[in-house]
């Protein structure tokens, strides 16, 4: 093997003794995963645009910046791309941080990869293991430190998982990445864990507990609503654990579920919960659409688009989340919406639409064109009159004129679609012809050894050696002009599709869903005995700790944040109040919270949007208010259904002002008015506001007194009412 560049070289059999770094880790750059093609049987998952920037590029930068020195990346299928990709990125050029590759054509499994990482000897202490699709910037310090510390009192302690509270919809029992309902048992005082299912069946209604779990453990807690991160810190044992268990194939279903059922060695699993950080793996395309949208809303800085980090370009952050590079022709009549990112030498042609989406380097986007929620890569070419909501292009595709994309759409590399054809939604298209026999993502981990990496490489070869083939295959497909095959959906996969699509879930899907849903939750038992539905089992001599109430509060911003990332995208999307109103809907369900908690979360989504698509003056500002709260009364006005919930806009109002917006405050009176003018607020919820607002303090009296008048205006007239009903 010829001479290597430093920090990116292959990792061979006579691999030279390394020197011991403080801190190592394993990137997985297969995910052994079916979910992403055709687009992966191009270029690998890890090689794939996030907001314009390949995956692994996040991966890398985050554990360069949480300490880590020295970087295995296990490569399996594709793996010359991103070799090639690594050897001649800017991660050789750093002398404290190091990127090793290892290379293998015959391991099909996560399983396979940690073997054979063991066998090459090149781990030397506690490591990281992450797939190369996973984001985050979380700081590694307490959990390493906790890991060392419980590996000092118990060598049996051997891995600590990272998770992170995230609610699942109780409709269609999936988190927000679009990975399934996980349910975990968590010791509340140890943070061990001691059980782990992401494969419920739903149509029985119940999981069964061992009855070991309680009568081992002085405290657990039952969760449904933990993310795995998929970030974990392992002591070398884990790789000779996978050594000694050929049978362990997949990290969690098998490794996991391995441990801790395994009563005789004894090996235990923690966990460490983030809070305030964040991190998520990208599993499928639902998952790739929420971390993108999460990127661009900034939850993942510093690594957004306008901080400068390894792979990305310089772009300029405007208002409403919008990003543009530095080189781009835009047409004046073009019409650029929020969180949207414009990438370097595109162009936008006359009265475009773009909202909600990420266009790539090197675009050319024809006039009269409306592209909603979609991700459009680098060099693609559309023409005039084009349509494409919520679906993926990748790079080089051209849609001819007139041609439209429904949603959930993914056009694979090249692809050509013809002029006025429309694609139908959650269709897959390719230069590929659609493989006889499609392995399923179960299938995949037992395949034999040709199954993912020689038919990627056959298929890749045989394209790029014949490409004149092409010319060959049916343009029917794809209309006049069109190149490519479009995939049909496999039997049984129909439902998969609009689960795991770039596209927001249908609301009739939804509604069939919650149909066939069984009446009750899904009961926890213990053998025959059904456990408490908090899902927390408690011996009598625990006593909480307060943990609770402050959990409550994070609850109620994340519900809050969740409602007002749900009203974006109603605005931004054009989606209708009663679709809006399902989702809000499930969150309450999934937050456990009532009518007027839902009411006060959207009337500050309302002002809050109001405040960010002002610009500058105060009365601009006033009529901006006037203007959103005038369209989307119809929203707020369902969750209104007595005085109560009226009286808690109100008070929501009173502290958005003296809190997060106090650009509001001068404008109360005026606002309260639209409210009540617009029959949002009944007089008699302003006016119970106002009597138990008298044994306030003054300080809590500020914007009764600012209402004074309107307020003595209300009682004058509510007295005149009552006087002509009594005549």
């Amino acid at each position: 093997m010829g001479a290597q560049r430093k920090g990116a070289s292959r990792v061979s059999d006579d691999h030279e003794e390394l020197a011991r770094v403080s801190l190592q880790a394993v990137l997985l750059a297969d995910s052994f995963t079916t979910k992403f093609r055709p687009i992966t049987l191009e270029r690998p998952k890890v090689l794939l645009p996030l907001v314009n920037v390949p995956m692994i590029n996040y991966t890398l930068s985050w554990l360069e910046s949480a300490g880590v020195e020295e970087v295995f990346v296990f490569c399996c299928a594709n793996s010359k791309q991103v070799i090639d990709y690594l050897e001649n990125s800017d991660w050789v050029s750093l002398p404290d941080f190091a990127v090793r590759t290892i290379e293998s054509h015959n391991s099909i499994s996560a399983g396979d990869a940690l073997r054979l990482i063991y066998e090459r000897n090149v781990i030397h202490g506690d490591f990281v293991l992450i797939t190369g699709d996973t984001i985050s910037n979380m700081s590694l310090t307490q959990a390493l430190q906790e890991h060392k510390e419980r590996k000092k009192k118990d060598s049996n302690a051997v891995m600590t998982m990272v998770v992170k509270r995230s609610k699942p919809s109780p409709i269609t029992h999936q988190s927000r990445l679009g990975t399934d309902e996980l349910f975990m048992a968590i010791d509340h005082n140890t943070k061990q864990l001691v059980y782990y299912e992401d494969r419920v069946d739903y149509s029985k209604g119940i999981i069964h507990l061992d009855k070991s779990l309680i009568m081992d453990n002085s405290s657990i807690s039952l969760h449904n609503d933990m993310q795995d991160c998929y970030i974990d810190i392992c002591s070398p044992e884990v790789l000779s654990l996978f050594t000694d268990n050929f049978d362990y194939q997949h990290l969690r279903r098998h490794f996991v579920k391995g441990l801790l059922l395994d009563d005789i060695m004894g090996y235990k699993i923690y966990t460490h919960e983030i809070c305030s950080s964040y991190a998520a793996r990208i599993d499928n395309y639902r998952s790739y659409d929420t971390v993108s949208k999460d990127i661009i809303q900034r939850w993942t800085y510093p690594l957004v688009p306008d901080v400068k980090f390894f792979g990305n370009s310089t772009y300029k952050l405007e208002r409403q989340g919008m990003y543009r590079a530095s080189e781009i022709l835009q047409a004046r009549s073009a019409q650029v919406g929020p969180f949207t990112v414009i990438g370097d030498n595109s162009k936008i042609g006359d009265n475009t639409k773009i909202t909600n989406s990420i266009i790539g380097h090197g675009c050319s986007i024809g006039s009269n064109v409306k592209i909603e929620g979609s991700y459009i890569w680098d060099n693609v070419t559309i023409e005039d009159g084009c349509k494409i909501s919520n679906a993926i292009v990748c790079d080089g595709v051209v849609i001819k004129s007139g041609a439209e994309l429904e949603p959930g759409v993914i056009l694979s590399f090249k692809v050509v679609v013809g002029d006025q054809f429309t694609v139908p939604s959650y269709s897959k298209v390719s230069l590929f012809e659609q493989p006889t026999n499609q392995d399923s993502d179960e299938e995949l981990e037992y395949a034999d050894n040709s199954s993912v990496a020689d038919t990627t490489d056959k298929s890749n070869s045989a394209l790029m050696s014949n490409p004149l083939e092409m010319q060959g295959w049916p343009a029917s497909e794809l209309g006049k002009g069109g190149l490519g095959y479009v995939w049909s959906i496999c039997e049984g996969s129909v439902e998969e599709e609009w689960r795991h699509s770039v596209a927001p879930i249908p609301a009739d899907k939804l509604e069939k869903v919650l149909h066939k849903a069984p009446d009750d939750e899904v009961e926890l038992t213990q053998d025959a005995n059904v456990l408490p539905p908090s899902g927390e089992l408690k011996s009598d001599s625990y006593v909480s700790d307060g943990d609770d109430n402050e959990s409550s509060r994070d609850d109620s911003i994340h519900f809050e944040k969740e409602v007002e990332a749900t009203f974006l995208r109603a605005v931004h999307e054009n989606i209708e109040v009663a679709n809006v109103i399902l989702e809000v809907n499930s969150l309450r369900l999934s937050f456990n919270k009532v009518a007027s908690d839902c009411a006060g979360a959207i009337f500050y989504s309302l002002m809050n949007f109001a405040l960010d698509s002002s610009r500058g003056s105060s009365s601009e500002l006033l009529k901006n208010t006037t203007s959103i709260i005038t369209k989307w009364k119809k929203l707020l006005k369902y969750y209104l259904t007595d005085l109560d919930e009226e009286i808690e806009v109100i008070l929501k109002f009173e502290e958005i002002c003296l809190e997060s917006a106090k650009e509001f405050t001068p404008h109360f009176t005026k606002i309260l008015w639209q409210l009540y003018d617009q029959e949002i607020i009944q007089e008699e919820a302003i006016l119970k506001w106002d009597a138990e607002k008298k044994e306030a303090d003054d300080s809590d009296k500020l914007f009764v007194k600012q209402a004074e008048k309107f307020i003595e205006w209300l009682k004058v007239a509510s007295e005149e009412e009552e006087e002509e009903e009594e005549e």
